[in-house]
């Protein structure tokens, strides 16, 4: 009963959860992002939101990009805190441009996404990444 209210942390298991954050959160945001990806490769009209004025061939680049590429670093746990930047500003685009006319229910979505982003950028990539391993090898020189 004691281990339930513990308040201390066990680094082995926050390192495991980081671990299984990255890798949700972008198994998730791939399934939004390779739905758009044939749409750019198509080379046709592109026909995307234009929420903030970039034009919709621009828009739909940056969400690809950012929903794909960006999900994969972060699932790789590469440059994990850039990774979460262009995620982050597309889920406040997403929730406060997009959906800001809708209801809370559309855009708590966008909001569960730009939390756990915010937390990766926060927290880090934990040790089970690959930028663990370059923290380690680029402090290792230094001494």
């Amino acid at each position: 009963m004691r281990k339930l209210f513990n308040t201390n942390f066990n680094n082995e298991g926050v390192h495991f959860m980081l671990l299984i954050t990255r890798i949700a959160i972008a198994a998730f945001m791939l399934t939004h992002g390779l739905q758009k990806l044939p749409w750019l490769l198509a080379g046709g009209e592109i026909q995307f939101a234009d929420p903030i004025g970039l034009g919709q061939t621009a828009s739909l680049v940056l969400t690809v990009f950012a929903e794909v590429v960006c999900s994969v670093l972060v699932l790789l746990g590469l440059g994990t805190r850039f990774a979460v930047i262009p995620l982050i500003i597309l889920m406040l685009v997403a929730a406060l441009v997009i959906h800001a006319p809708d209801a809370f229910e559309k855009k708590e979505l966008a909001f569960h996404y730009l939390l756990t982003y915010l937390f990766l950028l926060v927290a880090g990539p934990g040790k089970y990444s690959i930028d663990h391993l370059i923290s380690r090898n680029m402090n290792g020189r230094r001494r």
